[in-house]
């Protein structure tokens, strides 16, 4: 919807596992009251919902098939058309893929909306340190990293100095790799098609949240 010369926009966040795109996207919301569309929080909502749509995403889910690109286009449009996604919104975790983005096109049109992309960067190395660092208090959750963010004390955290903190078995080496690797095939068809419209946008991801906050913000 255009309020004068501005262009209300569907904002498409992309970054690697722990780019840290997610907490840029809930800066947004906090901040500017710019909507974060998770499709986490989409799928996590159909399975508490008795709606068409919903039931029939309860028996793919429920089958163990993946969700169609058809089917969560479908999720993404029902969930957009609501009330506050009546102005620009960060799509978090959506499209994922090329044919996802050409689908989100017909989206945009019918919304009246603009799409920019912005890719919060960040080295594979660091990635890897920021994965495989990361420890958790059980207690309060609070989130450490060895590397960057270690506990006054080793193993502990600093709220709860008995409580030993948790190490995700996800979060090992191998298994990071083999995330990061299926992300980076996955994702570099979506952003060659932005790149290649002049609407992708790349936000170092190395920096502070708040430096990262105010690049992106500043996009927008």
């Amino acid at each position: 919807m255009a309020k004068g010369f501005f262009v209300d926009k569907i904002i498409v966040l992309i970054g690697a596992p722990g780019a840290g795109k997610g907490t840029q996207a809930r800066l947004l919301d906090e901040r500017r009251g710019i909507p974060q569309i998770s499709t986490g929080d989409m799928f996590r909502e159909m399975k508490t919902l008795d709606t068409p749509l919903a039931r029939e995403v309860q028996e793919i889910m429920a089958s163990g098939k993946l969700v169609s690109d058809e089917v969560t286009y479908r999720v993404v449009r029902e969930r957009t058309a609501r009330e506050d996604c009546r102005g620009t919104y960060v799509l978090d975790g959506y499209p994922r893929t090329a044919v996802q983005a050409e689908q989100l096109e017909e989206l945009a049109r019918e919304q009246g909306k603009e799409i920019r992309a912005i890719e919060v960067d960040v080295p594979r190395d660091e990635l890897l340190k920021r994965l495989t660092g990361r420890r958790s208090c059980p207690v309060c959750g609070e989130i450490y990293n060895i590397y960057s963010r270690p506990p006054k004390n080793d193993g502990r955290c600093d709220l709860h100095p008995d409580a030993e903190l948790l190490h995700r078995a996800d979060d090992n080496e191998e298994s990071v790799m083999t995330r990061l690797d299926t992300y980076a095939a996955n994702t570099e068809p979506l952003i060659a098609y932005y790149a290649a419209s002049g609407r992708l946008s790349k936000v170092d991801g190395t920096g502070e949240v708040e430096a990262i906050y105010s690049a992106i913000s500043d996009l927008i």
